[in-house]
């Protein structure tokens, strides 16, 4: 950050808006933003924008990124650039002033005061002095600066009341608008704005005075409300609001014509006009009612690059609007439509039509290039060219070699006066059927087994590959690729899986250019994993041929299951006692198992001996309290109570 030099230090103290400069260097990435537009005006490689909001002017180059800014231009609300280009005008609203900036680098140049209580706002360059807008409702008026006058010389550079009234009737309304044409130097486009009774004058300054060339008192027969004014570039004529054409003749205007609708408009060098509204950009020709280009993005202001290479738009964005660089404003962007059959048989000639159109005529005899894409020619294939007939359609067959889906793209080159555009559009070209199997469907495998699933692939044409997806049951495991690679001789493919939980076994065959992909699901069931350990007694010992856990009739027994994890999971314990010969359910019950996969349940002691009983861990799929294994049930351990 830097000062403003010593000989602006008055004019800053006086004004209480000192300029501070981020000196200009590589462009950033940034684009140029604003919060409140203050002005747009453009050279041969620089936009500069007032930001009313923040009291800042920013440059940015005509791709739109931003150069330096510069603040201390509070309220500005319109920008000019001298004819040579090297100071920048700036009204600062809020302070009254005409700022005067060096282009090149941002510096403060000079500082006018205005004399009144509103402006100024409104300002243009021509015949070597700044003219701007000031005043309120009806004391609205127009003042000029010269910068040839050195305000030490005793003579006051700014002068007010500039407007001639004379055969007019009365004045104008507010802080009129005004623009300017390079072609017609010393011209001025005045507009009131603010009243639907629209005032509008064109006043000759090429003698330093102010000179009425026409004048319209509002009454309603041209306009109602104007919001932009511009001077047309090689005609005596106004254009009002981006739309209505007002031609000016002995002192008067009338209508001209008019083009489509639009809110603001802006005249370039070559007589082209860039209107704006809220949902586009429109490029018209002089007196034309079809737009040369149209660009699909609002915006609340444009301007022209003095060479007509491009438009620059501020176009609504978060927070504000960005300068967006419009580019190729000359040239028409032509309509070009294909139109292929939705289906095909494959190696079956099909049509494919389309039409290609433009605002602008297009030469005659236009030849469109045509690229086929399919499964055989992933990258595209180039088929011959297609020529156009007079009315814009044009057609050609062909005969698709491969099946699946197959785009045509078709292009049209450009030309002089013409971008380039394509189109395209795809057809379903038929495929035949193959086969492919899985095994092991339904079957049912004890926990941790592993299991060997062959895919078995049918005909096709060239590629013979097959991928193997296994997805365990439960959320927390995806679905895995485990076997990737081509068939053998007899068309199979095996990978193996470890059956932890039930699991679902895809195959996957992807397709090719004449077989439609396939692809085959299996599910296979794995047992959950129960076992159970007894601890706590005294002895095992056989009561026939059964083996025991012998317990002393006052111990309490520890049956510690475990069990593999899932979350939420629950054991069944399941408890039997021993009577006259016949085993008899003394109680079913669940218990949670931890993370660890363990639940330890203690039997309460009997307290008299010579009863038998046997227990089991359940692990019941739904019941449970999950469903990503398949029923198990746990051995019985057989307990014996003695004294």
């Amino acid at each position: 950050m830097r000062s403003t030099s010593a000989a602006t230090a008055l004019a800053v103290l006086f004004s209480s808006a000192a300029l501070s400069v981020v000196a200009a260097g590589p462009a950033s990435a940034a684009s140029a933003k604003v919060g409140t537009p203050g002005g747009i005006v453009a050279d041969g490689q620089r936009v500069f924008l007032g930001d009313r909001s923040a009291g800042t002017v920013l440059v940015a180059d005509h791709s739109g990124a931003v150069l330096a800014s510069v603040s201390g231009v509070p309220g500005v609300s319109d920008l000019a650039l001298s004819d040579d280009g090297s100071t920048l005008y700036a009204t600062a609203r809020d302070t009254h002033e005409i700022v005067a900036l060096d282009a090149a680098t941002l510096d403060e140049k000079a500082r006018y005061p205005v004399a009144t209580d509103t402006g100024p706002v409104h300002l243009e360059f021509a015949a070597g002095k700044v003219w701007f807008t000031y005043g309120d409702q009806w004391d609205g008026d127009l003042g000029s600066v010269d910068p040839a006058v050195d305000p030490a010389s005793g003579t006051d550079p700014v002068a007010l009341a500039q407007f001639p009234t004379e055969g007019t009737s009365v004045g104008m309304w507010g802080q009129p608008l005004l623009d300017t044409d390079p072609l017609r130097p010393g011209l001025l486009a005045i507009a009131e704005t603010g009243l639907s009774t629209s005032a509008m004058a064109v006043v000759d300054v090429s003698s330093g005075t102010p000179q009425l060339t026409a004048w319209h008192n509002g009454d309603y027969s041209l306009n109602d409300g104007i919001g932009d004014i511009d001077l047309v570039a090689g005609a005596d004529q106004v254009l009002v609001n981006g739309t209505d054409r007002d031609a000016y003749a002995e002192g008067k205007f009338t209508k001209a014509g008019a083009y489509p609708a639009g809110q603001r408009a802006d005249v370039g060098r070559s007589g082209l006009i860039a209107q704006s509204s809220g949902t586009k950009v429109a490029v018209y020709r002089p007196n034309a009612t079809q737009p040369l280009r149209t660009y699909s993005t609002g915006a609340v202001d444009v301007a022209w690059a003095p060479d007509s290479s491009r438009i620059f738009a501020l176009v609504p964005s978060s927070g504000g609007y960005t300068l967006k660089a419009l580019t190729d404003p000359t040239l028409n962007v032509p309509t070009l439509t294909v139109n292929a059959p939705s289906t095909a048989t494959r190696a079956k000639t099909l049509t494919v039509t389309g039409k290609i159109s433009a605002t602008v005529p297009l030469p005659t005899g236009v030849q469109l290039s045509v690229t086929r894409t399919d499964l055989e020619s992933p990258s595209g294939k180039a088929l011959a060219p297609v020529t156009v007939k007079a009315d814009g359609t044009y057609s050609f067959t062909d005969v698709p070699p491969a099946g699946g889906k197959v785009t045509y793209k078709v292009r049209y080159a450009g030309d002089a006066t013409h971008t380039a555009v394509s189109a395209s559009d795809s057809v379903e070209v038929s495929r035949a059927s193959t086969s492919l199997s899985l095994n092991n469907n339904g079957k049912l495998y004890s926990y941790g087994a592993d299991v060997k699933f062959t895919a078995h692939l049918g005909t096709t044409y060239k590629n013979r590959s097959v991928e193997i997806w296994a997805n365990p049951f439960g959320s927390d495991r995806p679905n895995k690729l485990i076997k990737s690679g081509t068939v053998n001789s007899d068309g199979n493919i095996a990978a193996w899986v470890d059956m932890t939980r039930d699991t679902t076994v895809t195959a996957v065959f992807k397709g090719d250019a004449r077989y439609k992909p396939k692809t085959v699901k299996v599910t296979a069931y794995g047992k959950a994993k129960v076992s159970t350990a007894v601890s706590k007694h005294y002895k095992t010992a056989k009561i026939g041929s059964t083996t025991y856990y012998w317990f002393h009739k006052s111990t309490d027994p520890l049956l510690t299951t475990t069990m593999n994890y899932y979350a939420g999971r629950q054991q069944r314990f399941d408890l039997q006692v021993y009577y006259g010969g016949t085993w008899y359910s003394a109680d079913s019950q669940y218990f949670p198992i931890g993370t660890n996969g363990k639940s330890a349940i203690t039997l309460e002691a009997p307290g008299e001996s010579g009863i038998r009983a046997r227990m089991r861990s359940v692990y019941v799929n739904g019941s449970s309290g999950d469903t990503v294994n398949s029923t198990a049930y746990g051995s019985w351990k057989y307990l014996y109570f003695s004294n």
